[in-house]
């Protein structure tokens, strides 16, 4: 693993493997550097893959007073220590904060957003939810408040998790559902103002799944009203996560676009 710095000096991991145009991969909620690990045989033939840790989880640091903004701060890091230009692609909450970070480096190529869950007035969770969350990892009851997470705020169907549940990354996603509650309450924490992307000429692509919550697709759509150079592509049949249902797929497009 690799590491770098971030601007309130926490630690930054990320793993790298491959050849070719540098690409970093930023995971989701639930997950660290290991959920990318069935699509690197994909990538690295055509890509130096960098696949970081977020705070809090895997070979990355934390800080005791925690806001989005350090995230972004954090991919902004690991870019500008890359060296661009970089593509980036983020997936879910990931997603958020590897748009934010566009706006603090110059050294990004092409960006990648699979469903940034941002703030539409559509509640992502409910404080009800919440509760239960916070009350099942505080009785180390993890997986049952991961499962809570999968089937009520992402919308995941019961063969789609019943899946999931054998992944090689479910041990992790256990281990790390601590970090559930902090990454919901982004309702509260933060807004998404469209005017500060205006200026941000970045080619980007918007990936939604069309079965996807609500939610989820108004957050597309949102983002891609305020970004002056973005298109978004629709995986049919897919909800949030295509790279796992249908992995070639999912390839294909990240592909033809980051080749230009």
């Amino acid at each position: 693993m690799h590491t770098v710095t971030s601007a309130d000096g926490t630690r930054i991991g990320y793993a790298q493997s491959g050849s070719g145009p540098a690409l970093l991969l930023v995971h989701g909620t639930t997950a660290d550097h290991r959920r990318w690990y069935p699509l690197l045989p994909y990538l690295e033939p055509h890509f130096t893959v960098c696949a970081m840790d977020r705070r809090g989880r895997g070979d990355s640091g934390d800080a005791p007073n925690y806001h989005i903004q350090r995230e972004a701060e954090d991919v902004a890091a690991v870019v500008d220590a890359i060296g661009g230009p970089v593509s980036v692609l983020g997936h879910s909450y990931g997603a958020i904060c590897s748009l934010e970070a566009a706006l603090l480096t110059p050294n990004m190529h092409r960006l990648v957003l699979y469903e940034p869950p941002i703030p539409t007035g559509i509640p992502l969770t409910s404080p009800e939810l919440l509760s239960r969350m916070e009350a099942l990892i505080a009785s180390n009851d993890n997986e049952a408040a991961l499962e809570l997470f999968f089937r009520e705020t992402v919308g995941m169907p019961e063969h789609e998790l019943k899946a999931y549940r054998q992944l090689a990354a479910w041990p992790i996603r256990v281990k790390l559902a601590s970090t559930i509650p902090r990454e919901e309450r982004i309702d509260g924490t933060y807004t998404f103002d469209p005017k500060r992307f205006a200026a941000l000429q970045l080619p980007t692509l918007l990936l939604q799944g069309s079965d996807s919550p609500q939610y989820m697709q108004q957050a597309t759509t949102t983002v891609d009203s305020a970004l002056p150079n973005s298109t978004i592509v629709i995986l049919s049949g897919q909800r949030h996560v295509a790279m796992d249902t249908v992995p070639e797929i999912f390839i294909s497009e990240i592909l033809s676009f980051l080749r230009g």
